[in-house]
């Protein structure tokens, strides 16, 4: 949970970044501009960009704080196609509940409940596998190994 919360902060950064610049191109004036949706699609695009790369070369930052490597099932390094993969799937941890308060008018601390519900359930349900993986990660056939730091 520690890795997850470093990569949330790193995250925060590329997300203000990537809507700076989007923004001040795009000369948006307000949160409501109705190209809203590019910028939605073009944040999904770069956070894509940043796991891709880094799953594809092992780690991200916050995975080498913690010793923790992306590797395929059978140990190997992860492709980028794989890596593509996992991205796409890892958003399940977010998509579902997302899409089933869309048609409601839910406010911000109805749909918080139902979206950390669900994460919360997605996250008990990696004890049901076998190999107590996440189910994004045994779909996109890759898994979370502990690396051992280099000694000096």
């Amino acid at each position: 949970m520690a890795s997850w919360l470093y990569e949330c902060i790193l995250l925060f950064a590329v997300a203000f970044l990537a809507t700076w610049l989007f923004s001040t191109l795009g000369q948006m004036r307000s949160g409501i501009d109705p190209r809203r949706p590019l910028l939605i699609t073009f944040l999904f695009v770069i956070f894509g960009i940043y796991f891709v790369w880094c799953w594809a070369h092992g780690q991200t930052l916050p995975m080498k704080t913690w010793n923790i490597r992306l590797v395929d099932s059978k140990g190997r390094a992860v492709t980028q196609g794989r890596a593509l993969g996992r991205y796409v799937l890892s958003w399940l941890w977010f998509l579902p509940p997302l899409a089933a308060v869309a048609p409601f008018r839910l406010g911000a601390p109805e749909i918080f409940v139902i979206v950390a519900g669900w994460i919360a359930i997605w996250a008990l349900l990696s004890r049901f596998h076998p190999q107590r993986q996440f189910w994004h990660d045994a779909l996109a056939g890759t898994r979370l190994v502990t690396s051992l730091p280099l000694s000096r």
